[in-house]
């Protein structure tokens, strides 16, 4: 087998597990979609649409793993397809995350609804937050797709927008709680929820980071957005 197709069949794998991986991207951020659906409307079919089809994230990852464990043995990649491959397997992960907290929400959201607390519930704070970040989500493996750095550093800047909209939210929920003891339970459940839709965020931010680490072979986890900004400018 000459150098040649060696290459052209390396550049086949690369092609098919990021395919796989913009596949289970799509899955995760339809999850998304149905969970907030299921959030805006209290409803148990949508929740349970989500808890169902939970497994699907789950196998996905493991068939990703498994052809990436494939690739690097057989074709020892190095440089930036290595970065690519590793960086494919952190996403992976990731987005398994984003389909466990979309299955938390779910859990919830068919819990309450069973309980009978949905209608005295004010959701209407926690939707910025959601509508947030399933953008994020799409965003994020939109960048992924065509590797793009800029829209990257802008998904980081935006997921501060979630933890700030979380941290109000949770102000506002201690004070119905303060105010009235009664909302106690009612608001522990969204307090719940919020932090499952901040994650969410997080993991869009993760991903981001890594699409950076791809093109440009830094590693900009746990630096501020000044540092990411400032590294990316040197030579």
């Amino acid at each position: 087998m000459n150098e040649k197709h060696l290459s052209s069949q390396f550049d086949s794998d690369l092609n098919n597990i990021s395919s796989q991986l913009m596949a289970m991207g799509g899955l995760v951020e339809t999850q998304v979609h149905r969970a907030i659906a299921a959030l805006a409307g209290f409803s148990a079919t949508l929740a349970a649409e989500v808890i169902e089809t939970d497994d699907q994230v789950d196998n996905m990852e493991v068939t990703i793993d498994r052809a990436l464990t494939s690739i690097i043995a057989l074709r020892q990649p190095t440089a930036r397809d290595l970065r690519l491959l590793l960086a494919i397997s952190k996403i992976t992960t990731n987005l398994e995350r984003v389909g466990d907290e979309t299955h938390k929400i779910a859990r919830m959201v068919k819990s309450i609804v069973e309980s009978g607390g949905a209608r005295n519930m004010p959701i209407g704070d926690l939707r910025v937050a959601t509508d947030l970040a399933a953008d994020l989500i799409h965003r994020a493996l939109d960048a992924f797709a065509r590797l793009d750095v800029s829209a990257a550093i802008v998904i980081m800047k935006e997921d501060d927008l979630i933890d700030r909209e979380f941290k109000g939210f949770t102000r506002k929920l201690i004070t119905y709680m303060v105010e009235d003891p009664r909302a106690i339970s009612d608001s522990l459940n969204l307090l719940f929820l919020a932090k499952a839709v901040e994650r969410i965020g997080d993991h869009a931010k993760n991903i981001a980071e890594f699409i950076i680490y791809i093109v440009k072979g830094t590693d900009v986890r746990h630096s501020s957005l000044t540092q990411v900004e400032t590294a990316l400018q040197e030579p």
